[in-house]
Order: C-alpha cells, then sequence, then structure tokens
C-alpha cells in the first residue's frame, strides 16, 4: 500500500487487519472512545477489524487506511445504510490515527478520502458522533461538517467513564 489514504478491499482488510489494529489499540490507549473498553488486546481489535472484511465484501461498510514510512498509521470506517428509505446516508466511525503520527494531516486525509469514497457510492449525506470536547471536534469542524448536538452520558470512554458526545453531519 501507498502512502497517504486508501480505499482497502475486502482481502486487503484481512491482510491488513494486525496493523490496523495495532491504530486501534493505540488510540484506545490513548483514551479514544471508539467502542472499546481500555486495555483493547491486539488480538480483539485484530479479531474486530477482520470481522469487517465481510461486511466490505458485501458492501456494506467501506475501510481506508492511511501509511506513512510504509506503517498503517490511521484507519477510518464507513457504514453504509440500509434501510430502503436511508439508503442516501452513512455513518463515518472509528477515524483512528496513531499518537505519533498525529498533527501531520493524516486524519484530515482520511476523512476526505472518506467522504469523496462516500460521494462516489451517491451517498449524499454522512453523520457521525465523537466524544465531547475531544480534539476530533476541531477537526470535522474545522472540514466543513455541522455541529447537530451533544447527548449526555452517551458511552463510556475507555476507562468505562460515561462521556457525552457530539453528533455532526455532512452534506455531500
Amino acid at each position: 500500500m501507498r502512502d497517504g489514504a486508501v480505499e482497502l478491499g475486502s482481502p486487503q482488510v484481512l491482510a491488513e487487519a494486525p496493523a490496523l489494529a495495532g491504530v486501534l489499540v493505540d488510540a484506545v490507549a490513548g483514551g479514544a472512545s471508539l467502542g472499546f473498553l481500555a486495555p483493547l488486546t491486539h488480538e480483539a481489535a485484530t479479531a474486530w477489524w477482520r470481522a469487517r472484511a465481510a461486511a466490505v465484501a458485501n458492501g456494506r461498510q467501506a475501510v481506508w487506511a492511511a501509511r506513512r514510512g510504509g506503517e498503517v498509521v490511521g484507519a477510518v470506517l464507513l457504514t453504509l445504510a440500509q434501510a430502503e428509505n436511508g439508503r442516501h446516508r452513512a455513518e463515518v466511525g472509528k477515524l483512528a490515527v496513531r499518537r505519533d503520527a498525529r498533527g501531520g494531516g493524516v486524519g484530515r486525509s482520511l476523512l476526505r478520502a472518506v467522504e469523496e469514497g462516500a460521494a462516489a457510492r451517491g451517498v449524499t449525506l454522512l453523520v457521525l458522533d465523537t466524544e465531547t470536547g475531544s480534539p476530533a471536534e476541531g477537526l470535522y469542524r474545522s472540514a466543513g461538517w455541522a455541529e447537530v448536538g451533544a447527548i449526555p452520558g452517551f458511552a463510556a470512554d475507555p476507562t468505562g467513564e460515561l462521556r457525552s458526545t457530539t453528533v455532526f453531519y455532512k452534506a455531500l
């Protein structure tokens, strides 16, 4: 895989699952609220990414990975709505960048790639949520995402403490 953000097919998700898991484990260890409690093991994260391969193969999800210097340093997931009346929308999730690669545009590159990939699939509306007060809020705002509002006590952070989430959307 070349440097930058690239979409992975199902076989690539399987092959890159250990590297993708490394990003997820690092993000959770750093306090990112991504749906997992700490400590997240590399084995559990690898299994989680491998399970995405089937959803990629059947077109329900798409995965992008970012490389720098030959290493996977970030990833993002797109989940396409399956309801008949909602096929114009999708959810962006699990946008994570390894702590040692933050601040260099990797997150922005992944966000741009997932937006372009969604548009290429005919998606016209994207939604996401992120922990209220997290650095990710600034990324989304600066990329033109509109804030809907916050939901208190929405999800537990990696330590198990309930945190608010802020919901965003972007019309493509």
